[in-house]
């Protein structure tokens, strides 16, 4: 099964409901899909020659997920406090490179 990261922006249009990441994450786990995530903090942006682009400042937070296909991880955007709360989760997959 691909896995998919859901990439949480800043864009809420009200607050979110911060008791309710635990009842989201603890579904994906009990169906198997949780594969990890985190609150994204500050940072900076390196690169090798030349000038440096801004940090991404409107992500705030990743989950990384399993599911069967692009339109399944969609569906699991359901009850993200980001999502409910009106805001942006971007959803991408991860491909296997090698």
């Amino acid at each position: 099964m691909p896995d998919f990261i859901l990439l949480m922006r800043n864009d809420a249009h009200g607050p979110e409901n911060a008791a309710a990441w635990d009842a989201y994450i603890s579904g994906l786990q009990a169906q198997g899909l949780f594969q990890g995530g985190s609150a994204i903090g500050v940072g900076t942006c390196v690169r090798k020659a030349g000038g440096v682009p801004d940090v991404s400042a409107h992500l705030t937070g990743f989950i990384r997920v399993s599911a069967s296909d692009l339109a399944h991880a969609k569906r699991l955007v359901v009850g993200n406090p980001v999502y409910e709360a009106g805001g942006t989760v971007e959803v991408r997959e991860l491909p296997v490179t090698g």
